[in-house]
């Protein structure tokens, strides 16, 4: 198995295709019980773009994009005004092309097939609400605000914050997926989790809910850690 690292050098339009490809009919299935151990992407074709603005930096023309000078893993995310800190695992493609999730509701993982968090493109996070044990990793997401700090500390030592810049809730059947997965010219870190009204008969939630995120600055490790590149 590749490790994160390895990857460093991979085409940024490269990932969103393989989502694609390995996409099947479904939702995200986060959430109590940790429902099937894994969630299906819903076929992006079919999943109406919403607010896709939201990451696009104003103006047109050349523009300028802050990004983490040297791609590196994740291995760890805090969310300061949840009191939220945790370890960060790596998710990758079931053989049955659904998305891995946590194993665990106290568990949160980066979907290694998309960007380091820092570099242009959607890095995403997924973590549980609950399970039947009580809360889960991402139980509280849902109250973040527009302008909450996330921080991601990367393998490398510096720290990625990103500002909160929507959160969003939606019915599983209509997730999406290019949203929260493709790039949109920026340095994004996306959040999902589940959330909306419980099913008691399917035992899972019926919406997810995800927090947007841009890269707002860094912590570097030692001297320069961040960079602007033109697009």
């Amino acid at each position: 198995m590749t490790s994160p690292d390895q990857g460093a050098s991979r085409s940024p339009r490269w990932w969103w295709a393989t989502i694609a490809v390995a996409t099947v009919a479904g939702a995200v299935l986060l959430g109590l019980g940790l429902v099937g151990q894994g969630s299906s992407l819903p076929d992006p074709a079919a999943s109406a773009p919403t607010s896709t603005h939201r990451q696009q930096p104003p103006g047109t023309g050349v523009r300028t994009t802050l990004v983490v000078s040297t791609p590196s893993a994740p291995a760890h995310l805090s969310i300061p005004r949840l009191g939220l800190s945790v370890a960060l695992g790596t998710l990758g493609i079931n053989a049955d092309g659904t998305v891995q999730v946590p194993s665990t509701a106290d568990q949160a993982g980066w979907f290694r097939l998309g960007p380091f968090p820092g570099q242009v493109g959607s890095a995403v996070v997924l973590g549980h609400v609950d399970s039947s044990r009580g809360p889960g990793v991402f139980f509280t997401l849902r109250s973040l605000v527009p302008g909450d700090r996330i921080e991601v500390s990367l393998a490398s030592g510096v720290i990625a914050e990103f500002s909160v810049t929507e959160v969003a809730t939606y019915p599983k059947q209509e997730f999406p997926a290019r949203d929260v997965y493709a790039s949109h010219g920026v340095s994004a870190l996306q959040l999902v989790t589940c959330g909306g009204a419980f099913d008691q008969a399917t035992g899972s939630y019926l919406s997810n809910v995800v927090v947007y995120s841009t890269l707002a600055g860094t912590v570097p490790a030692a001297a320069s850690a961040y960079a602007t590149v033109h697009t």
